[in-house]
């Protein structure tokens, strides 16, 4: 399986063949895991995980990814246990990692760190959520959940809710749906609309799309992606508080779809998803974490070239 990257650092590197061997390899270790097959296909490689930035699932799920592979991991969480809080430099930090690890996973609150520290390695970095910038294999998660729920990407309508001004993942993601025969809705206040920058490039890849402030554009959406409005983006509480509560999907609204609407949500969750919810057949979330793991057992094959056996 050809996969050209040593790096996973934003989701515009990957083309649409890079996109169909991710869904591919995972497809493939997902039958592996079913067989009991999976453990030991990374026997002897130690993976670092460095997250600078709060996280259970991310985190959590590259650590199970490399136990499950036969794999070790060394990990640090949290700037104040690690040195650079003593002032140290990423780079410097990456140099020292580059001694110890076969492959990196890093979680920072500065956009573009994954880039730096990519920079200052030979062996594979993975961009695990970078300040507001990207969160790719999340985004690679999230196809794979569309993919495995809907049994197709192409010809979906796909509506995004919440947080789309600060969503990484919905950045990530839409920028791979470029790929993809899709429908995007795009649903928001206006003042957390999408970025500019990413609406010219649905135009110019003719991504059709529309905007709305509407929740009731999600009735004719076959799948919706529901974000949080995200606190810790915010420079001004005020603002934060009058945009937190402006959305609240529950069961009596989901209901009224006129599709069988697929609930996915990156989690964690707060007021903008209900838990009444969590039983309807149509919600993915639980299972689009799942799923998760995976997904990234797959991206640490293909970053460490190593092929993943089908069966």
């Amino acid at each position: 399986m050809d996969f050209p990257h040593l790096h996973i650092l934003d989701a515009d590197q990957f083309s649409r063949v890079d996109l169909e061997n991710v869904l591919t390899g995972t497809a493939r270790i997902e039958k592996l895991l079913g067989a009991n097959k999976a453990f030991g296909l990374l026997d002897g490689k130690i993976l670092a995980s460095l997250f600078f930035e709060s996280s259970t699932r991310t985190r959590l799920s590259f650590e199970t990814a490399m136990n499950r592979l036969g794999g070790r991991v060394i990990t640090t969480v949290g700037f104040q246990f690690s040195s650079i809080s003593k002032g140290e430099t990423l780079y410097d930090t990456m140099k020292m990692i580059e001694a110890y690890a076969d492959i990196a996973v890093i979680r920072h609150p500065v956009e573009g760190s994954s880039r730096i520290a990519a920079g200052a390695v030979s062996i594979p970095v993975i961009n695990a959520g970078d300040g507001i910038g990207q969160h790719p294999t999340q985004a690679l998660l999230d196809l794979y959940t569309i993919f495995k729920e809907k049994n197709a990407v192409e010809g979906l309508r796909i509506g995004f809710v919440g947080d789309l001004k600060y969503g990484r993942t919905i950045h990530s993601l839409i920028k791979m749906l470029r790929h993809y025969n899709v429908e995007i809705v795009l649903i928001s206040p206006v003042d957390l609309a999408l970025p500019e920058s990413y609406r010219k490039e649905l135009r110019r890849e003719n991504v059709k799309f529309e905007e709305t402030e509407d929740i009731k554009a999600l009735w004719d959406c076959d799948v919706a992606y529901i974000t949080r409005i995200q606190e810790e983006r915010f420079a001004d509480r005020a603002e934060f508080e009058r945009l937190k509560d402006s959305y609240t999907i529950n069961r009596a609204f989901l209901l009224g779809s006129r599709k069988p609407t697929t609930i996915l949500h990156p989690l964690p969750r707060v007021a903008e998803l209900s838990t009444d919810v969590d039983d309807m057949p149509t919600a993915a979330y639980f299972r689009q974490a799942a799923y998760g793991v995976a997904v990234r057992m797959a991206l640490l094959m293909l970053c460490l070239k190593q092929e993943i056996p089908a069966i």
